[in-house]
């Protein structure tokens, strides 16, 4: 790991937010805030997002560039995105969505989402999408807790994955239907997209929104139980733009591109609010994962900041080096990664891949933004998470009673994330369980449920979820520690850990690890990596057993489903895992 830092702290650092000092103890909120909103206290994402740039001179830059497969590219301006709004804001007007209502998407990357998504904001209406790979539980579960009055999908996902259940969801008054195949028949009960948005007026204005009127529900189950709705507000776009210029380093004339599905919060903040609220050009790719196509696409479209996920980035790594060498980029000045803690063998890989090391980042559905980040100014230390943006205090505390904690002051001592609340992302509610909300905040903190430590230098380090740390003869065992070990074997593509029960120990460490392309698994090749990870880990940490896997478990997000495996190997009900997303 020396060696890995020494490499990574001769590589140059960008100029910006080199004082990190300065900047967090020159920051403010008030100003963050009142920079989105206008002289009569009002405040819509939409407008910020879209109408912003129309009026600053700014319409004909291309906002959004939609990639299909044999297809050319669609571009559509910010000019065309606001005439788009304002149609679709016609739309909901004419189906008597009021304001506060919440409008469903069930869709993929297509024009219709993102359309429908500023078009209910500029409404006063609350969005809220779902992931398009949900089948028809996971869709009813949420738009029954959601109360959705409006869903925008496809006739062949109606089909499939609402018409079954859609006697069961009461408040669901209209479906409009994005057709797959023109002139195809709507199903029953449902009406024709592109036949309203076409008869609407572009002359719609919509009614005032103020920074706390409700504008986005996400779900999130964490990693089990009922889907809990998130509820944020218009004013969370005061952090969005903050986080986009601090973390990403987003200026107006970037070619920015979010892999992350707009199904989920990342997709939605970071893949559509943060980048036009900047004014850069979005690239949205409507295929799925291909290694060579994505390579093609940052090179092609000349992308110059990119925001991943380390699923991915471990099934390019995968791949290996030949792919991304095909190409140049010239373009590309920033890696950025977001979804569950980065790997270090990860984070070095983007050296050896485009001569800049990926920039970890962590937030979580319900702060709505990203709170800790390596930014370009700083070394990058790998697998830490960096250290909290200017305006979020951070701290690691332990928990001392039902309605106290502890902060932990000194260095590299395990405690849980704690955020003091107050930032303009941070989530309002639990959609209709206020107990559920308020037990998220004691004693003046957020409780984040992730337990890390802080070193001295101010770099936090993610441990693990509180119930996946592994208790072991005393030691405190963090997953993603054992994890990233594993990875640094050559022949180690993915790998998870758990704890299985042990008379003795309490709990012992068994390994699951996905083998590299073209690398077959035997008992000589187990032992080496057991071996490996003993080296580097130590005899108390280490794995004490390993199993090769065609594919480890993961939840629909890419998150590695450890409670699955473990429930296999204690021969424990699975439960339903259709449910299951994470955090951002």
């Amino acid at each position: 790991m020396e060696e890995i830092v020494k490499r990574l702290d001769r590589l140059p650092v960008a100029p910006h937010l080199r004082d990190y000092a300065a900047a967090v103890s020159g920051f403010s909120w008030a100003r963050a805030i009142g920079e989105v909103t206008s002289a009569e206290g009002r405040v819509n994402i939409a407008e910020r997002c879209v109408r912003h740039h129309v009026r600053g001179g700014r319409g004909e830059r291309t906002a959004i560039r939609f990639l299909s497969a044999g297809a050319p590219a669609k571009d559509l301006s910010y000019a065309d995105l606001e005439r788009a709004m304002r149609r679709f804001g016609s739309v909901l007007a004419r189906l008597g969505v009021d304001r506060g209502e919440r409008v469903a998407t069930l869709l993929g990357r297509t024009p219709e989402l993102y359309i429908t998504a500023l078009g209910t904001l500029k409404a006063g209406a609350v969005f809220n999408p779902l992931f398009s790979a949900f089948g028809p539980e996971p869709v009813k579960a949420r738009l029954g807790i959601g109360q959705a009055r409006v869903l925008v999908t496809t006739d062949a996902w109606y089909t499939r994955k609402v018409a079954p259940i859609r006697a069961e969801l009461p408040d669901l008054r209209h479906v409009l239907i994005v057709r797959t195949t023109p002139g195809t028949p709507l199903p029953p009960g449902t009406e024709d997209f592109a036949a309203l948005y076409d008869a609407a007026s572009e002359d719609f204005e919509g009614p005032p929104t103020t920074g706390e009127d409700p504008a986005l529900l996400h779900f999130t189950s964490g990693t089990t139980g009922k889907p809990k709705g998130v509820v944020h507000v218009h004013g969370a776009i005061a952090a969005h733009l903050a986080t986009a210029r601090y973390v990403l380093d987003l200026h107006d004339d970037d070619i920015f591109w979010c892999t992350a599905d707009p199904g989920w919060v990342t997709g939605i903040s970071y893949g559509l609010i943060a980048p036009l609220a900047c004014g850069v050009t979005m690239i949205v790719d409507r295929e799925e994962f291909d290694v060579r196509r994505w390579y093609s696409i940052l090179a092609g479209e000349r992308v110059s900041v990119w925001y991943t996920a380390p699923t991915a980035v471990r099934m390019l790594m995968k791949a290996g080096l030949e792919p991304v060498r095909e190409h140049r980029y010239p373009g590309l000045r920033l890696l950025a990664s977001v979804g569950e803690p980065l790997n270090p063998e990860a984070v070095v890989w983007g050296v050896d891949a485009f001569g800049m090391p990926f920039h970890d980042n962590w937030w979580q559905t319900e702060t709505g933004g990203i709170m800790i980040s390596n930014y370009l100014a700083m070394n990058v230390r790998p697998g830490s998470m960096g250290k909290p943006i200017p305006g979020i205090e951070a701290a690691v505390v332990q928990r001392a009673g039902e309605d106290r904690v502890q902060v932990i002051g000194a260095a590299d001592e395990v405690g849980e994330l704690a955020l003091k609340p107050g930032w303009p992302s941070m989530f309002r509610a639990y959609l209709n369980e206020e107990a559920r909300y308020r037990a998220c905040f004691v004693d003046g903190w957020y409780l984040t449920g992730d337990l890390v430590r802080r070193d001295a230098d101010g770099y936090y380090w993610f441990v693990g979820r509180s119930d996946d740390v592994i208790k072991s003869s005393g030691h405190l065992i963090s997953p993603f520690e054992v994890e990233s070990a594993l990875m640094t074997h050559p022949s180690v593509a993915q790998a998870a850990v758990i704890g299985l029960p042990d008379a003795l120990m309490g709990a012992v460490v068994k390994a699951f690890v996905e083998l590299k392309t073209d690398v077959a698994g035997d008992e000589a090749l187990r032992r080496a990596i057991l071996g490996h990870a003993r080296g580097l880990l130590g005899p108390a940490v280490a794995p004490r057993d390993l199993a090769f896997v065609e594919q480890l478990p993961r939840t629909r997000s890419g998150k590695i489903l450890r409670r699955l495996l473990r429930a296999r190997e204690l021969g424990l009900p699975e439960g339903d895992l259709s449910t299951l997303e994470g955090g951002a």
